[in-house]
């Protein structure tokens, strides 16, 4: 074939390639022109485009996308959120009241993991691993000795169901290890963290969180306390930052009666929706009290204002979080997701739970909390002229806007706290010292036949002192003055500890909880015939205040367990 019929045979072929390169080319590029407007979604295709074939280095792109996608769905409100894969799985976990793990309980105590408790029944107490042991391998690999976090050890001990995890062990003064393979099972997560009896007739009840297994626990323990003679509840919500509408939902029905609206939702495109009681509820005539605090956020929030809105029992403590957005859903294929806030929440009354936020200042946002303690929201109920208010079913008003705001404000216990106090706690000297006490004395401590035998023992000791010493070998040197101010708090917090050591996390609500002063004042309530709220004096707030002395916040995972 002549050059020339070459040309005109192949010619065609070569200029349609161009053509379409010059297409592909210039969908790329011409967004960087002066060619008119492109979308938000065109924009980002083309940078991310542009980068991958372009960048002087290699790029992953796909970490690139899965750390840009955050910052891009934080900036539209406080709670919409992109989440990964790996996060999306830990949160599913706390709403489904399980996860895969070895099943103990641990503390970190110089670089070592220290198994505080076996979870019964669990993997663990199947293979032979008891309360007191080191973990000082895993896998074969050495970690003793090492700087390890909480984290890290959640990241090692946990794992799929049904997958195996060698341990070398070292029990008590042994200087060989044990080795002990423990097969990895469904391990239960509590959310109803303590019910038990304050009085011979008042049941409390802490509530961790909302989880879908909370409601079968809540009522559990709602029929545990009936049988012992309990038919006025104290329902503790401090520290509750929420989980399931459907679990509140049906919680909050236990004490409403038919018809009662719970919470309504409702948002620009997401009609209307209302939840009502449906009149099943087992305590529908029972005193309830309900114990908030500034931690107290979401499904705690509807659980409040529906017991406060429809005049059912007294809310106390501390104006809560403010959280009050609805998100809704979408799974990507990966495992990740998207929660997108398409509604609001509102109280029977028509309060808006969500607390004010300015659009990208959502670091102020998160200090909230310590910006509210600052103004002294926690030790006076003053701030409450800024709020907006509500008329409830029966006539009183209360304050919305921002948070619920409690029938009977109750400043915050600070009565022994100060400087010396809080640098122990900020490096949880008493949490630690309770472990290694606790270790030490393990077989005379486990003698004791109940909680509150081992509690009477031990205030008897001189822990106090014993800490003081402790942490003075760690760099904290005494201050007489303060330790003494601070000494029933001190004894307070370790007394309780060592009991959870030895008989769980209930006994230490019940230790603990003796001396509170919202609870004190809860009991005070339900006796003297004051839970109903028609009984409390209608002042614009009924104002509980304590001694108090200024004093930054302990943390708040200050004193908590965990669990692999």
């Amino acid at each position: 074939m002549s050059p020339e019929k070459k040309i005109k045979t192949w010619l065609p072929l070569w200029v349609g390639l161009g053509i379409a390169l010059g297409i592909l080319i210039g969908s790329i590029y011409s967004q960087f022109g002066n060619t008119g407007k492109v979308d938000g979604t065109g924009k980002i295709d083309a940078i991310f485009n542009y980068i991958n074939k372009s960048y002087v280095d290699t790029v992953n792109i796909r970490q690139l996308v899965e750390e840009a996608l955050p910052k891009i769905v934080q900036e539209l409100d406080p709670h919409s959120a992109y989440i990964s894969a790996s996060e999306m799985k830990r949160l599913n976990e706390d709403l489904e009241g399980h996860f895969s793990g070895i099943g103990v309980s641990f503390y970190v105590l110089s670089d070592t993991i220290v198994v505080t408790s076996i979870v019964p029944g669990g993997p663990s107490e199947a293979a032979g691993i008891q309360q007191w042991d080191r973990i000082v391998n895993v896998n074969d690999t050495l970690i003793a000795g090492r700087k390890i976090t909480n984290a890290d050890v959640l990241q090692k001990l946990r794992g799929e169901k049904g997958s195996e995890v060698k341990l070398g062990i070292k029990r008590n003064d042994d200087t060989k290890l044990i080795d002990i393979t423990v097969t990895r099972g469904d391990i239960p997560m509590n959310s109803v963290q303590a019910a038990y009896m304050q009085t011979n007739t008042i049941g409390y009840i802490k509530v961790g969180t909302f989880g879908f297994n909370t409601f079968n626990e809540f009522i559990s323990a709602l029929s545990k306390l009936k049988s012992q003679g309990a038919h006025s509840f104290v329902i503790d919500l401090r520290g509750n930052s929420g989980g399931s509408l459907e679990i509140v939902v049906a919680m909050v029905n236990e004490f409403l009666h038919k018809g009662d609206l719970i919470v309504y939702a409702d948002g620009r495109n997401f009609p209307r929706q209302d939840s009502y009681a449906n009149g099943s509820g087992t305590s529908k005539e029972d005193d309830v009290v309900i114990l908030i605090d500034e931690l107290s956020a979401s499904a705690s929030e509807i659980f409040a204002g529906a017991i406060q809105d429809n005049d059912r029992g007294l809310v106390m403590g501390r104006r809560s979080f403010g959280k009050g957005l609805v998100q809704s859903q979408r799974n990507f294929p990966d495992g990740s997701a998207v929660r997108l806030t398409v509604a609001r929440y509102y109280t029977p009354s028509g309060r808006s739970i969500q607390r004010k936020y300015e659009k990208g200042k959502y670091d102020e946002y998160e200090l909230e909390a310590l910006n509210r303690y600052m103004q002294g929201d926690y030790v006076n109920s003053d701030t409450a002229s800024t709020l907006i208010p509500f008329k409830t079913e029966g006539g009183r008003t209360v304050f919305g806007g921002d948070g619920i705001m409690p029938d009977v404000f109750i400043a915050r216990d600070t009565i022994g706290m100060n400087s010396y106090f809080n640098t122990i706690a900020n490096k949880d000297f008493i949490q630690e010292y309770a472990v290694t006490y606790s270790d030490m004395h393990k077989h005379k401590l486990s003698e004791f036949q109940s909680a509150e035998d081992l509690a009477r023992h031990l205030y008897k000791q001189p822990l106090l002192m014993n800490l003081v010493s402790y942490a003075d070998n760690k760099g904290v040197r005494p201050r007489p003055y303060y330790i003494e101010e601070s000494r029933k708090l001190f004894e307070r917090h370790l007394v309780a500890y060592i009991v959870r050591n030895f008989f769980g996390e209930e006994s230490y609500f019940s230790v603990y909880m003796q001396d509170d002063v919202l609870m004190k004042n809860a009991v005070d309530f339900i006796e003297r015939g004051l839970a109903k709220p028609e009984s409390v004096v209608q002042e614009k707030y009924k104002s509980i205040s304590l001694g108090l002395r200024v004093s930054f916040p302990v943390p708040k995972e200050f004193g908590s367990l965990f669990y692999v």
